[in-house]
């Protein structure tokens, strides 16, 4: 549901954008990371931890809580629920509008770097290799340190709290270094 409601959103919106641009918004705007945060803004990770505090100890009510993961996924569930009880109409602008901040967002910025940088690369019959170069923390809480490597010259490094994020930052980098900028929608 979040998907079509996004996609059809996008396409009424930006009737003149291309395919593959509003591909590109579609994918960040239901991402994992979208759907934490519309999620934390609706206040559904405090709920969880409202209905979970009596059934989990302190230490892992506060990492379930913090879990990117289970905050986007309750927000799934909860849109699921509302579509089984409710269907796809009266739920379809409820949604948008949780959305619409992660639109403008994902219209307006670069968000997913590595497609950016491996499609300029291709232009040019260039890849782009990724390399872990540091993984620190407990496994529940790891930061990763990722360089991005373009002909053998490391062009780009970063680090987030997933290897995933760190890719994200390198290849941001590297596509700051080579000069490479993509148009908005």
């Amino acid at each position: 549901m979040l998907e079509l409601a996004i996609a059809r959103e996008l396409y009424e919106r930006y009737p003149g954008a291309s395919e593959g641009r509003l591909a590109k918004v579609r994918s960040h705007v239901v991402s994992r990371q979208s759907c934490a945060e519309v999620a934390r803004d609706l206040g559904l990770a405090e709920r969880l931890a409202e209905i979970a505090r009596t059934a989990l100890a302190p230490d892992e009510l506060e990492r379930i809580v913090r879990s990117r993961n289970v905050v986007a996924a309750v927000l799934e569930a909860a849109i699921a629920a509302l579509f089984l009880e409710h269907g796809y109409e009266p739920i379809e602008t409820a949604i948008v509008a949780a959305f619409s901040d992660r639109i403008d967002y994902a219209r307006t910025t670069h968000v997913d770097h590595k497609t950016e940088l491996q499609e300029a690369l291709a232009r040019s019959a260039r890849q782009v290799s990724y390399s872990v170069l540091d993984a620190e923390g407990p496994p529940h809480d790891r930061r990763f340190l990722c360089a991005a490597v373009i002909d053998g010259q490391e062009l780009g490094r970063g680090s987030g709290r997933s290897k995933k994020d760190a890719e994200q930052a390198a290849a941001q980098q590297a596509l700051t270094a080579l000069g490479t900028v993509e148009t908005t929608v």
